[in-house]
């Protein structure tokens, strides 16, 4: 698959995350840095770390109580990311939370090899950003519409 058609398809895919954020999904991302990825891709929804010195149970406690009742998780697509989608997915679904988990699976997709990690993507910004905002234009600001 070429470039062009793989940031057409990851474009795709953030565009509905963002337009599901705004809308009341939080998203869970490992950490700082992917917050401020998705945050310069136009995010402005909710969007909770793991890595903030709390156990995973206490963030999904957390997570259902206070923010949403269906998230999208979006850990990185690595080994210890598919450990944490997998465990932290586990246990949302047995306590029946729907989850959103074809962000994940199509940036994984779309992403390999060229970057691992939701931070990665901050090398292809300014390819994405243009091509989500015409996917989500209610999520695009003024200055991006130029």
């Amino acid at each position: 698959m070429n470039r062009e058609l793989r940031f057409e398809i990851a474009a795709k895919a953030l565009a509905e995350a963002r337009s599901a954020n705004r809308s009341g999904a939080a998203i869970l991302v490992e950490g700082k840095r992917d917050r401020s990825i998705l945050e310069n891709l136009g995010f402005n929804g909710e969007i909770i770390l793991l890595n903030r010195g709390w156990t995973i149970e206490r963030v999904i406690v957390n997570l259902i109580e206070e923010h949403s009742r269906n998230p999208i998780i979006l850990m990185d697509w690595d080994r210890t990311g598919d450990r944490l989608q997998k465990e932290i997915t586990t246990r949302l679904q047995s306590l029946d939370i729907a989850i959103a988990l074809e962000p994940r699976r199509t940036l994984s997709r779309t992403f390999r090899p060229e970057t691992l990690c939701v931070e990665g993507i901050r090398k292809f910004i300014i390819d994405l950003r243009p091509l989500i905002d015409v996917n989500d234009p209610e999520g695009a600001d003024e200055l991006h519409l130029l």
